[in-house]
């Protein structure tokens, strides 16, 4: 009888992810991995600087959150203007009709991140990868093997420390010089590398057409402001929900700006951090669309409404939960690009504690 209500259970979930319609590519690691050094795939990394020099795919190419972090003032809600945008991607190589998949260690919330940024600007083929780096390792092949003899290499180093006569240290001796000429192969044959990026062709173009630009899912400072007011005077009639996906230890905190404590949230946010829409268990960058229905549903998010999220930047943690939104069929989803950084920063702006 368990065998039997756990099949359906099974079904039915199979069913709910299936049937709610979305317009954000998630791909799978078993799917990712055939793509992997095909000439029409980018792979980039939204890592840190330093944690893609630790560990990346294999000619993935680099764009931090960081990066999406220039001056956008003539130009907003966009992240960077369209010529800071053309300029970026000439130099990671990166062009026009490419598969772009994105990741990161495996959280999700960087990945998503360069997902609404190139939304943005209205490349059309772009997925996030579903566990990111890790996911990759897990499934590589090479990648267990090398563990297995890496793991044989530790022990072999620690037994030739204790070895006492000549033969047997050269007998272990002769043991580790096998293994690191097996290790040496199986090393060029991984699909996660370290090392600085390379360089990339300095003939690469990437044209930016204004007509492709989408604004759908962004929102700047003052849309935000109306729809705090609105809310401020709607209540639970607005048509309006903002959403603060930060931590809470940052919403508690509180920082002097020109004299002035400026620390808190946005009036009549509600909270949902990144962290609920990870799938810490298993490692993949969101639950299941069954678990995210039932974190939304505990807040009473409406699908009628429009729904701005911020998060300290506005790249990154916001851009998570809004696409768990819209893996679940929420249309009216908006990042401010701002983020809590602008607006706590800006005096004329509202604040709660």
């Amino acid at each position: 009888m368990k065998g039997l209500l756990s099949a359906i259970l099974t079904i039915l979930i199979f069913l709910f992810d299936n049937l709610v319609a979305s317009d954000i590519r998630l791909i799978e690691p078993n799917e990712a991995i055939r793509l992997i050094g095909k000439g029409s795939v980018s792979f980039i990394s939204a890592d840190s600087d330093e944690r893609y020099e630790r560990s990346h795919i294999i000619g993935s190419k680099h764009i931090s959150t960081e990066d999406l972090r220039g001056d956008n003032s003539e130009c907003k809600p966009l992240y960077l203007c369209p010529k800071d945008t053309q300029e970026l991607l000439e130099k990671k190589g990166i062009k026009e009709h490419q598969t772009i998949i994105l990741y990161d260690k495996f959280w999700g919330y960087k990945a998503s991140s360069l997902y609404s940024f190139f939304e943005s600007i209205g490349h059309r083929d772009i997925a996030i990868l579903n566990g990111g780096l890790k996911a990759i390792r897990a499934i590589d092949p090479n990648q267990k093997l090398f563990d297995k003899l890496k793991k044989e290499l530790k022990s072999l180093n620690s037994s030739i420390k204790k070895a006492k006569s000549d033969s047997d240290i050269k007998s272990i001796q002769s043991d580790i010089d096998s293994l690191l000429a097996k290790i040496d192969i199986i090393k060029s044959n991984l699909l996660i590398e370290s090392g600085a990026e390379k360089e990339h062709s300095t003939d690469i173009e990437y044209k930016i057409d204004d007509k492709m630009i989408n604004r759908d899912y962004l929102a700047d400072k003052e849309e935000l402001k109306k729809a705090v007011d609105d809310i401020s005077k709607q209540k639970k009639d607005s048509s309006y929900i903002i959403i603060d996906t930060r931590s809470m230890d940052e919403i508690i905190g509180v920082k002097l700006v020109n004299g002035v404590l400026r620390g808190g949230h946005i009036p009549n946010a509600i909270f949902v951090g990144s962290d609920n829409i990870t799938d810490y268990a298993h490692q993949r960058s969101f639950r299941s669309k069954e678990e995210l229905k039932r974190i939304f549903d505990k807040v009473d998010i409406d699908k009628d409404k429009t729904i701005y999220l911020y998060s300290h930047f506005g790249a990154g943690r916001s851009s998570q939960v809004a696409m768990a939104l819209r893996l679940l069929g929420y249309e009216k989803v908006k990042i401010f690009t701002g983020g809590w950084d602008s607006w706590g920063d800006d005096l004329s702006m509202p604040i709660r504690r």
